[in-house]
């Protein structure tokens, strides 16, 4: 059966990252620096201008970093592109190119394996910091708001699955590609919603942002759960994401293509 080839890579894979759940662990734990540096920054802000700003109070701005929080750690890969890479700088694909076997969906049978024991792994100390902050959480009542998270979360999942399988495909033509993949990164974390919300930029801002793949990755989620996203706005929000789940998958493959033949032009 053609699904039961990724499912048995699905399974080796888990085997191969359950090994470092530790790993895992603490850099889960460790990730929990950034948050207390962003609740003692926002602190002092609200201290200083009192009020809201632009319907975010204290509490609702630490309820959006503990979910940002969560969902970074649902959704973001793990070294993917460094093993990817490694695998055609050492010619580790040669063996599994005489597979009847896409390289994509092996590579990414192993993100959701990966993904699996990462969240497996770092949920526990996640949920005590939630348990620690539940004054500040207020969960949606409407049941469809889950849904649609969760929905988002996925695609989420895989935009950023595909983006970085995109960006190692450039090993096919450079030797290192550390500098593209931070310079890529850097654009994630100040675009993406982790660094602070989308919404509170300027209005010309925002609605440069909501058409660039970044807003997709982290803040989409957070801001549906969060019903900062509604009615039409939702709609277009869903609408656009899956538009770059699509160019993204058509990128990574065309990335394969183009790679590949350039890896066998030269003898690889």
């Amino acid at each position: 059966m053609k699904v039961g080839k990724y499912v048995f890579v699905f399974n080796i894979g888990l085997q191969n990252t359950f090994v470092y759940r530790w790993n895992y662990f603490l850099r889960a734990l460790f990730g929990l620096i950034p948050l207390a540096g962003t609740v003692f920054l926002w602190s002092a802000v609200f201290k200083e201008r009192g009020g809201s700003l632009h319907g975010y109070d204290y509490g609702s701005m630490i309820y959006y970093y503990l979910l940002t929080l969560l969902v970074s750690n649902l959704v973001v890969p793990t070294e993917d592109e460094w093993q990817i890479a490694a695998d055609i700088r050492e010619g580790q694909i040669n063996a599994l190119l005489t597979k009847p076997m896409s390289y994509l969906g092996y590579r990414f049978s192993i993100f959701m394996s990966g993904r699996l024991v990462y969240s497996f792994v770092t949920l526990p100390p996640i949920a005590l910091i939630f348990i620690y902050f539940r004054g500040y959480i207020v969960l949606p009542t409407d049941p469809l708001i889950y849904a649609l998270t969760a929905i988002s979360i996925l695609m989420a999942a895989f935009i950023q699955f595909f983006i970085t399988y995109s960006l190692a495909m450039m090993a096919f033509w450079i030797l290192e590609i550390s500098t593209i993949v931070f310079i890529v990164y850097s654009f994630e974390y100040f675009l993406g919603g982790q660094m602070f919300p989308i919404d509170i930029m300027p209005s010309a801002v925002q609605a440069v942002m909501k058409w660039l793949p970044f807003y997709y990755e982290l803040f989409c989620p957070v801001a549906i759960f969060l019903g900062r996203l509604k009615g039409a706005d939702l709609v277009q929000a869903l609408a656009i994401q899956s538009g770059w789940l699509f160019l993204t998958w058509s990128w990574a493959n065309f990335m394969w293509k183009r790679g590949l033949g350039h890896y066998q032009a030269v003898g690889g």
